[in-house]
């Protein structure tokens, strides 16, 4: 397993049906490196973890938890067979094209070395948008890419460093529990019945998909949601309600 090849990108104006003119990063291209890996900080205030790389619109994209994008190259290979085009790596606006990795089938809390220095962790898949469909110019592409469920994943950086095309990369840790990027992906996607399977990874799932999840579960009458230990979802006593003076209890 070797990152095969390691992509930044720079702001670009596009056009957008909803607005004259915006910018975008998602054009990345190819590096040869070393280039510095480091979690750039919260979501809405950092942008991308790989150093020279935009992120232009921080309020959806980038933040310590979408710190870097990874997607297979053997996916790729895929998509230009099925496409009838050529698609050079970077092209899906990932960071890392890797080689002889199941990106989507990783999972959640999987913790990659690439190199001798950078530690990567897995977070969640990519939820594909307008944008990408813009910039690939395949019609319909949101709903071709949601029916493959290979998404990409991203991740958050344990310990930063350098890295460069060609690095071997290593898994050096993988957590017991099956929740992959692919079945997160599904059940944000348009199986939402599979949304309660993805508290096993707990803490080690993008919060936002983990408060997606939560929710889920105490919507469906499960009991109010607070926590999850273990990957277990603990119910927690909440006030009967039915009077201010009420000190009886209801779950």
């Amino acid at each position: 397993m070797k990152l095969l090849s390691l992509n930044v990108g720079r702001a670009r104006a596009v056009d957008v049906v909803e607005e004259s003119k915006k910018v975008s990063g998602i054009d990345k291209r190819p590096v040869d490196g070393p280039v510095r890996v480091a979690a750039p900080g919260p979501k809405g205030v950092g942008a991308s973890g790989v150093a020279g790389d935009a992120v232009c619109n921080t309020r959806h994209h980038g933040g310590d938890d979408q710190a870097v994008y990874a997607f297979a190259r053997e996916d790729l290979d895929g998509w230009e067979r099925e496409l009838g085009r050529t698609l050079p790596s970077g092209v899906f606006g990932e960071n890392l094209t890797t080689q002889g990795l199941d990106v989507s089938g990783a999972l959640v809390g999987e913790r990659w070395r690439i190199g001798s220095e950078v530690v990567l962790e897995v977070t969640s898949g990519r939820v594909p948008c307008l944008n990408f469909q813009r910039h690939l110019g395949e019609r319909g592409w949101v709903k071709r890419f949601t029916r493959q469920g290979a998404p990409g994943a991203y991740l958050r950086v344990i310990r930063p460093g350098e890295i460069s095309a060609g690095d071997p990369i290593e898994i050096v840790h993988r957590p017991d529990h099956d929740v992959t990027v692919a079945l997160v992906f599904r059940a944000m996607m348009d199986q939402h019945s599979l949304l309660p399977r993805l508290l096993a990874a707990d803490e080690a799932l993008h919060p936002e998909v983990l408060e997606i999840a939560r929710r889920h579960v105490a919507a469906r009458g499960d009991g109010p949601v607070r926590a999850v230990r273990g990957g277990v979802p603990v119910k927690v006593a909440q006030r009967c309600g039915c009077s201010p003076r009420c000190r009886r209890s209801r779950w």
